[in-house]
């Protein structure tokens, strides 16, 4: 699956995350493989806890965080694609 600023993203229902001091760690269960996330990581993924669009997440982030609008386009996209590839967000039908 490739996502655009189009697709609608959620967090796998197989993940549990936890919190490790601003930071997240998350383990897929079906592969049992442990993953982190940066304090930048931890919001995107607090922000998908319910389905987003990726448009959305932008613009959400580019009020959190001083950075160019085309940079935090392909930055996002680039983790989401990531996290994607690792079955730990899904393609979601419709952002709420």
């Amino acid at each position: 699956m490739t996502l655009t600023t189009s697709s609608t993203v959620v967090q796998s229902a197989d993940v549990v995350a936890c919190d490790l001091a601003g930071e997240t760690a998350l383990l897929h269960f079906e592969t049992g493989i442990y993953y982190g996330l940066d304090a930048t990581g931890t919001t995107i993924w607090s922000l998908i806890q319910s389905p987003q669009s990726v448009r959305n997440l932008l613009d959400l982030i580019m009020q959190e965080y001083e950075v160019e609008r085309e940079r935090c386009e392909e930055d996002l996209l680039s983790l989401l694609q990531s996290l994607a590839d690792e079955r730990l967000v899904e393609m979601a039908p419709c952002a709420a």
